[in-house]
């Protein structure tokens, strides 16, 4: 019994060594305020995104939560303005599946507010199913939203720059691809409804957010926005809410044991959206608030081109 005891005090004992070394990820360090700034976060009802949006409200932003459930967002924006003591936090209505609702927002957006500073695509989903207008959901919502939203609202962030343009990939994006024949037949990036499926389909989805900063880097030369991806880390957020049960009985101890929480999973972008001195860096890939390289098809400059183009024909704007 004194021995099995003795095991278990030194495996929580490793464990706890691994927290604050290995299993630790680095804070933001900007001071920067933004008093005067508008920033949009969409997904900001939760998780990353919320986390996000509060240390954004912090520093004095005018913060825009971008998000599709009004009364998560309406819950979240009282949370965000008792914690920031800021009030100049707001819901505005934006459903990344409907590219009707990407439109409008971006209309709405346009109309009500006369800044734009920071746009930090963050909201991500891990579900099956098709979009509004027939995509498949998770190449809808991770890619084909943020991408039309990002287009449509370049040219406020122009007038007000410097700006910046953050979008919240993953290391999953290691394992995508992208194959344009099932773009161009299925409407998505992959076959198929099991979990190994999704979450394939998921790594394609962050490939393709990857890629779409990188294209927009060369299209933003000689502007004075630049624009990032960035993997959050391996953080315990609400995004597999909708996956199968025994699915998520299998990750439930990993997410325990060694995922980090919200906040920690917002500190890279925020060093994305804040930070001094990277703006040479536009169009790179960071995690752990450093900038990382990345796989040789996640920098193809033809493909990301070729995704770009694919992208504006299917939203509309080619």
């Amino acid at each position: 019994m004194f021995t099995f005891l003795l095991i278990c005090g030194g495996l929580v004992g490793f464990y706890l060594l691994l927290c604050v070394t290995v299993l630790r990820l680095p804070k933001c360090k900007s001071t920067a305020k933004l008093h005067g700034k508008t920033v949009i976060v969409t997904g900001a009802n939760t998780g990353i995104g919320k986390a996000t949006a509060l240390d954004l409200a912090k520093r004095g932003a005018r913060v825009i939560l971008a998000c599709r459930d009004e009364s998560r967002a309406q819950a979240a924006v009282t949370d965000i303005q008792r914690e920031s003591g800021n009030k100049e936090v707001l819901y505005m209505h934006l459903d990344l599946a409907s590219l009707k609702s990407v439109r409008s927002f971006a209309e709405n957006f346009l109309k009500k507010e006369s800044r734009l500073d920071i746009l930090i695509n963050n909201a991500g989903l891990l579900v099956g199913g098709r979009t509004e207008d027939g995509f498949g959901r998770i190449f809808g919502v991770n890619h084909l939203g943020h991408f039309l939203l990002t287009v449509l609202l370049l040219e406020r962030l122009k007038q007000c720059g410097p700006s910046r343009v953050v979008t919240v990939s993953s290391d999953a994006h290691w394992w995508g691809k992208i194959d344009f024949d099932c773009i161009n037949t299925h409407k998505d990036l992959g076959l198929g409804n099991s979990a190994v499926a999704i979450m394939t389909l998921y790594g394609h989805s962050k490939l393709c957010n990857v890629l779409f900063t990188h294209e927009l880097a060369k299209r933003l030369k000689g502007t004075n926005v630049t624009c990032y991806s960035l993997h959050p880390g391996a953080i315990k957020t609400e995004i597999g809410r909708h996956t199968n049960i025994w699915w998520r009985l299998v990750l439930a101890p990993f997410l325990l044991l060694f995922f980090f929480d919200v906040e920690s999973g917002a500190q890279t972008s925020l060093y994305c959206a804040l930070q001094e001195g990277i703006e040479s860096l536009s169009g790179r890939y960071f995690s752990s608030c450093t900038v990382q390289n990345v796989s040789a098809k996640a920098s193809d400059d033809a493909v990301a081109k070729k995704l770009w183009e694919v992208s504006e024909r299917l939203v509309g704007l080619a």
